[in-house]
């Protein structure tokens, strides 16, 4: 099976073509922001999760964080804020799931385990799937206007739920 890619960071897949080949059991082929991407083996599952590492990276998570994505049990998601905001202004959503000087998004990555970025208006979560539940539940609630407090609760509770 052969796929071709559109990838707006090709600097940072070719910097780390072998890597990325040797990971995911694939051959890259790019011409110019196009890439083509096929296994070398047998296996397309290892296609479809190279597909998710191209999205990461164009979601701007780093080649360490978006190589996480070659094992089973770690899942890229990504959640588009025009469908979920009920505001127009969605810089300022944006901003909401930031937080100042990065706060926001940091305090939901260290309570629910995950990685977060967020590229122009979609956010991107990468982890197993039960922490990117809980990611997710707090990044749509966040955008659709909930308050801070509230979602950290819920997460700080989902978290002790977890640890018994």
């Amino acid at each position: 099976m052969v796929e071709q890619l559109y990838v707006e960071n090709i600097k940072k897949i070719l910097k780390n073509k072998k890597e990325i080949e040797r990971s995911f059991q694939i051959k890259i082929l790019n011409n110019d922001k196009i890439i083509t991407i096929e296994s070398t083996n047998s296996k397309p599952e290892n296609e479809i999760k190279a597909i998710s590492f191209f999205e990461a990276i164009d979601l701007g998570f780093s080649i360490v964080k978006a190589l996480e994505l070659r094992f089973d049990d770690i899942i890229l998601s990504k959640i588009p804020i025009k469908k979920i905001a009920q505001r127009k202004n969605l810089a300022q959503v944006r901003g909401r799931v930031i937080g100042k000087n990065r706060k926001a998004m940091d305090t939901i990555e260290y309570l629910s385990g995950c990685d977060i970025a967020l590229h122009n208006n979609v956010a991107g979560i990468i982890g197993t799937i039960t922490q990117v539940k809980k990611a997710e539940f707090a990044l749509k609630n966040l955008i659709a206007g909930s308050k801070h407090s509230s979602i950290y609760s819920f997460l700080e509770k989902k978290s002790l739920e977890e640890s018994f």
